[in-house]
Formats: structure tokens, C-alpha cells, sequence
């Protein structure tokens, strides 16, 4: 029987190749995107050449009104939601706390928190064996900045991130016993442009020396492990925050 993931901010990086690697593992897939149709178009394009259904859809994870009209726009068109990856999330450019502004934090917040736990919500609503649902799995895009605090650059994105890591805990021993999993994966340096967009288009390789294997990984890699928590090879698997890190 087919089976949909919805993977939110899946048009570039970590969520784009988490839709390919998805697809080769028989899973359908929600491209959701916020700006850029174009780009989920070929990530719609790319899961399709694996044979697998595919649907690019327009939301902002910051909106709770988009993101009910996603998930009702998943329930008319799509094959059974069994699966989330909480993908999309931002960070900004380097700054001291003392110098944050209350839109930064704001706009911080409601991406990488509060759009991952309202997914969620609406994710269980439709899998958790409570509301009829067949079960589940649920996967959160954290990062190694939640253990490393990321002072001097972005600590409130850490933060933003040892909220999910802290979410990803609870929310697994709450539904455990209704056939959904949740874990996170915790990406460390890995080489997409959400440094860029964040103001340091040279981070990757400035602190590529600093991990101990002595390069920075791929959207790839962590994608593998991403897809290994999501699908059926890790069945006995909850409530666990996996380091994609190089062993930084």
C-alpha cells in the first residue's frame, strides 16, 4: 500500500535530498516549499523518475493557517500520511544576544519551534492510533548547535534547536504507545547554502579542519539517517537524538 511524508521546507538542501532518498525507499512524497516553486518542481521531477507519486505544496511553516490548509490539501490528494519530516527552519546572521531584536527572535521562534510542533500535531492527528490513524513516524531536523550553544553566532537558533531536541523526547514517550515514533537528527557541519542565507558563505570550509574527520558532510548523509529513522529498519527506535557530526 502506497504511503505519503510530508518533508516541509523540502525544496533545497537536507529536505531535497531527504525527498529523493524517500522516494527510492517507496515512499510518496509532499514537497512543501515556501518561495520557491521552481526549485520543489524538481524535487517533485526527481522523486517521480524513482516512480513514486509526488506533490509540490505552497506553505509557510510560520503560518498556522498554511499549515492547516496543507495538511487539509494532503488529506483530498494524497495516498495516506504515515510520515513527517520537520524539515524546514532558518537561521540569521551572526549576533550577540545582547543585540538580537524581538522580530529576529520572534521570526526564529515560530519557524524552527513552533512550525515543527503545530506539524506535528496535525501529523498526529491523522497517524496516532488515538485519532484512527495506522501509525507513524515522525522525524525532526535538529542540530549540533543544541549541544555546542552557537555564542558569538546564533544562539538563539541553538536554542531554537534544544527546543526540538526537547519536543522530539517528550512527544515519542507520549505517543509510543500508539504507533507513532519520533526521533530528531542532529546535523553538525554540512555543506548547503542555509549558510549563506545565514551570512557566512564560507563557514563550511573555514571550519572544516575543526571536525575530527576533517571535511564537512553532505546533504546526503544526513538524509540516509533521516530515511533510516523514518522507514521500517528502525522499528524499536524512539526518542533518540542521532549525531550526523563528524564527530565534531
Amino acid at each position: 500500500m502506497s504511503q505519503t511524508v510530508l518533508i516541509t521546507g523540502a525544496s533545497r538542501g537536507i529536505g531535497a535530498a531527504c525527498a529523493e532518498l524517500a522516494a527510492r525507499q517507496g515512499w510518496d512524497v509532499v514537497v512543501n516549499y515556501q518561495h520557491n516553486a521552481q526549485a520543489a518542481q524538481h524535487v517533485v521531477q526527481a522523486v517521480q523518475a524513482h516512480g513514486r507519486q509526488a506533490w509540490a505544496m505552497q506553505a509557510d511553516v510560520a503560518s498556522e493557517p498554511d499549515l492547516l490548509r496543507l495538511f487539509a490539501n494532503i488529506d483530498q490528494q494524497c495516498t495516506p500520511l504515515r510520515g513527517l519530516i520537520n524539515n524546514a527552519g532558518v537561521v540569521d546572521v551572526p549576533c550577540r544576544v545582547d543585540e538580537m531584536s524581538w522580530p529576529r527572535l520572534e521570526r526564529m521562534m515560530r519557524i524552527n519551534v513552533l512550525g515543527t510542533m503545530a506539524c506535528a500535531r496535525e501529523a498526529l492527528r491523522r497517524m496516532s492510533t488515538r485519532h484512527g490513524g495506522q501509525g507513524g513516524s515522525i522525524v525532526n531536523l535538529s542540530s549540533a548547535a543544541a549541544r555546542l550553544g552557537g555564542g558569538g553566532q546564533y544562539v538563539d537558533y541553538a536554542a531554537s534547536k534544544g527546543a526540538i531536541d526537547t519536543f522530539t523526547l517528550g512527544l515519542a514517550r507520549e505517543v509510543a504507545a500508539e504507533g507513532v515514533r519520533v526521533n530528531a537528527v542532529r546535523p553538525g557541519l554540512i555543506d548547503t547554502d542555509i549558510h549563506a542565507s545565514g551570512g557566512l558563505p564560507n563557514r563550511v570550509r573555514d571550519l572544516a579542519p575543526t571536525v575530527p574527520m576533517g571535511r564537512a558532510g553532505t546533504a546526503h548523509e544526513v538524509a540516509q539517517a533521516v530515511v533510516w529513522l523514518l522507514g521500517n529498519d528502525s522499528p524499536y527506535t524512539t526518542a533518540s537524538l542521532l549525531d550526523i557530526g563528524g564527530g565534531r
